[in-house]
């Protein structure tokens, strides 16, 4: 036995080594080719692509091949490619005779298995290398399927010119996917691998089309298709000069790019092709409202728009048109993404703070909010009809989009806080301190992307509408980003809980109030139409019309809209109301939106407020209403505007108990507002002034609330006054305002008296630089002070 094995060792090595080899021949990935960038809607239909970065349309594998090509192929290349093991006998003995016989290669007898071999090797056609690669091929048919190895050929056999793959080659040529081919389309691009030059405008047509029909009458004859199918489909015409492959979704197909980086030759979990969450044809439609309302507003130097769809349930994208796309006018920057870039979101979060305020209890829905010319370390804001309301509830100021109110209300619930929740709603791009940004974050001081706030909207409606699902509870995962790509999973960081980042019944009045929005041109007149959809929404514009907003939430869907420049070049009449609505406004006519948001009945509790103020009523407030609040409205302040007033028995003064029984007392209660938010709430709406005191009681009078105030400027105020055109000093407008408007008001200002005013009281002044007191007496001899600095040049602040 030991001298049996001497004498055979070596055979038994070498037959070992023989074996190593053949197990190791076949590389864990036989193609490194790199392939192109591929982007698909959520049914599978491509929307973009780009071409690799080797010049070739090469379209990643598909698993699946379809069932027309697989049976042309093997038809036309390989009769029995499911009965063989990689080398077919018969085929390679019939090729050696033909060859013999013609003096000349005229077959070359290799199967499918064996092509896949040749192409993922590259290597010069010679006897040497086909019995190396009918060895690889024998081994191949023991680590693939035969469906796998026709999947291989299919996506990297060529097909004439730049083109490489079966579905790159359907596109090119056809402009549909392989899977949506006729037999005659699908026979005319088997027969190309054999001889890619044939597909050529002009050029050996009556080859392509004489081997085609050869092939249609294979498949006829082999019982593949009927006689009538194959009569047909050599009707069909040949395939022309390549087709541009589509671009409905450029700029998600960038980002993909830039979120999934080019792969390295050998880097085999390199993702170059996705299925997304968008509708192809939701997305063409989209881009095509796009490119309707461009075309109007290019005439305006406006040359960019974007639009998002989300489906709020999942956060998906539905569709992401990310600018218009000419990339032949390099003055549209069609390249930038707009859904992705930072820009200025103008009054969009409004509505968040107006919600975080319901939320913490610090307003009920129609609390009155002052409304009156604001001036907060030296922060000035304004409306933008430069008019002041006095007093404005707080939903009508949302619903109006109101500059002072917002700014007066992010001050009583601090910057800091607001900061900090919009970054746990999912705001990155808040990068510095707050700060940094102060009150003027609700009016745009900051900078959110078009991705982001949409996300954030569809992330307070999914939580709304989780509401019955969670039994009244909270789930923190309904806070999230939206997502462009089919098939991630969202796994449940935590268990639903009692308390969220945004109160539900918070939420919901947020909602009624956007839906109050005064609509846009034909949407105007909306209620009176049953078929009208109900939309909250929100319009924005940034400082200098650099940017225009709308957001629409309906429980089914936000939509978001950007206008502007992408260089960010203003432009006048670049307003969300009138640019940004009205594109939102049509896409959602695009989108079948069902029922109105379910009130959350168990996050709301019923109080009675006062019909004036909106706040809860006290015992003063003659006029209620029963509404149900967020839990949080419990513990808001009773009305403050609503005081006893004591008036002599004809009712016409105001008396004390000095100067007057209180047996002929009457006790009112009454409106009060300051007298700075009387001021201007008296002008537009129906308001009952104080009666004035009698005259035998001024002089016993204690008032405890001065009956005028300094409306400009408010104390501590620092105050630059620019010099004139003509370099004369310039002047400030002062104002005060006086409960009595028959009083007289006298002016001074350090101890000098600058004179009087009756009704309007208003004066020019132009103060030295430096501290100043300014001092106010009406005809009672009230008193009211005010110290002010006036800057010696613009900046010193």
């Amino acid at each position: 036995m030991r001298s049996w094995f001497r004498k055979r060792k070596w055979w038994l090595i070498a037959l070992t080594i023989l074996l190593i080899l053949y197990i190791c021949c076949i590389p864990s990935r036989l193609f490194t080719t790199p392939t192109s960038f591929v982007i698909e809607d959520s049914n599978g239909e491509l929307l973009s692509a780009t071409i690799a970065t080797d010049g070739q349309w090469r379209f990643p594998a598909d698993k699946q091949v379809p069932e027309k090509f697989a049976a042309c192929i093997v038809a036309y290349e390989d009769k029995r490619f499911y009965h063989h093991w990689g080398v077919d006998v018969l085929a390679l003995g019939r090729a050696i005779k033909q060859n013999l016989s013609s003096k000349r290669v005229v077959s070359g007898g290799s199967t499918l298995t064996m092509q896949v071999m040749r192409l993922s090797r590259n290597r010069d056609r010679n006897i040497l290398q086909k019995l190396i690669e009918a060895v690889m091929a024998t081994r191949l048919e023991f680590s693939y399927s035969k469906k796998s190895i026709l999947s291989l050929y299919a996506g990297n056999a060529p097909f004439g010119g730049n083109v490489v793959g079966l579905e790159a080659a359907a596109w090119r040529y056809y402009g549909r996917s392989a899977a949506q081919l006729s037999w005659g389309e699908t026979a005319a691009l088997a027969v190309l691998p054999n001889s890619p030059a044939l597909v050529h405008p002009g050029r050996n047509r009556q080859t392509l089309l004489r081997k085609r029909n050869q092939l249609l009458e294979r498949l006829w004859h082999n019982e593949t298709i009927d006689s009538v199918t194959c009569q047909l489909a050599k009707l069909e015409p040949l395939p022309d000069q390549p087709k541009a492959l589509p671009q409905d979704a450029p700029h998600l197909l960038d980002r993909f790019r830039r979120d999934y980086p080019a792969q390295k030759a050998k880097d085999h979990k390199a993702v170059t092709r996705i299925r997304t969450t968008l509708d192809a044809g939701l997305q063409r439609n989209v881009g095509g409202i796009i490119e309707r309302y461009h075309s109007i507003y290019k005439a305006n130097g406006i040359n960019n728009a974007a639009a998002v769809v989300l489906d709020v349930e999942t956060g998906d994208a539905l569709a992401y048109v990310g600018n218009v796309y000419h990339p032949e006018d390099p003055e549209t920057e069609s390249h930038v993404d707009i859904i992705q870039a930072p820009r200025s979101p103008g009054s969009t979060l409004k509505p968040i703070l107006y919600a975080a305020m319901l939320t913490d209890g610090m307003i009920l829905p129609h609390s009155l909010v002052a409304d009156i010319p604001t001036q907060i370390a030296g922060y000035t804001p304004q409306n933008f009809d430069l008019g002041y309301d006095g007093a404005v509830p707080a939903s009508k100021a949302l619903a109006r989009s109101l500059n002072i109110p917002a700014v007066r209300m992010l001050q009583q619930y601090r910057y800091e806080r607001l900061h900090t929740l919009l970054k746990k709603l999912g705001m990155t791009t808040l990068t510095q301190p707050a700060d940094h940004y102060g009150l003027s974050l609700i009016l745009g001081g900051g900078e959110s992307t078009l991705w982001e706030l949409t996300g954030m909207y569809a992330s307070m409606a999914r939580t709304l509408l989780h509401q019955e699902q969670y039994n009244g509870k909270y789930d923190a995962d309904d806070i999230h980003a939206p997502n462009y790509r089919q098939g991630t999973k969202r796994v449940s960081q935590s268990a639903p809980s009692g308390t969220g980042i945004l109160d539900a019944g918070a939420i919901w009045y947020t909602f009624q109030a956007m839906e109050e929005v005064m609509r846009p041109g034909e949407e105007l007149l909306w209620q009176q139409f049953s078929s009208s959809q109900r939309v909250a929404w929100k319009t924005g514009t940034s400082f200098g019309f650099r940017d225009g907003w709308a957001i629409g939430v309906t429980p089914q869907f936000v939509v978001g809209v950007w206008i502007g420049n992408a260089d960010g070049e203003g432009r006048p009449g670049l307003l969300g109301v009138s640019t940004a609505a009205p594109v939102m406004f049509d896409i959602f006519r695009l989108l079948h939106t069902g029922s109105w948001f379910t009130p959350p009945y168990d996050k709301l509790q019923r109080i009675e407020v006062c019909r004036q103020s909106g706040y809860r009523a006290s015992d003063l407030c003659p006029e209620k209403d029963s509404i149900a609040v967020p839990v949080a409205g419990l513990r808001s302040g009773l009305c403050p505007y609503h005081q006893l007033v004591h008036l002599d028995h004809t009712g016409l003064w105001r008396v004390t108990a000095d100067c007057e029984s209180p047996s002929q007392m009457q006790h009112v209660p009454w409106f009060i507002l300051p007298p700075a938010m009387e001021f201007y709430y008296r002008t537009k709406h129906n308001y009952l002034p104080l009666p004035p005191y009698k005259q035998e009681c001024l002089a016993t009078l204690q008032q405890d609330k001065a009956p005028m105030e300094v409306i400009y400027p408010r104390p501590n105020a620092r105050i630059y006054v620019p010099i004139e055109i003509d370099g004369k000093p310039g002047e400030a407008v002062f104002t005060a305002t006086h409960r009595n408007t028959a009083e007289k008001i006298y002016w001074h200002m350090d101890d000098n008296y600058l004179g009087e005013t009756q009704e309007f009281h208003q004066m020019a002044l132009h103060p030295a630089a430096g501290k100043h007191m300014l001092t106010l007496v009406d005809e009672q001899g009230v008193q009211v002070r005010v110290p002010f600095e006036i800057l010696a040049k613009k900046g010193d602040d």
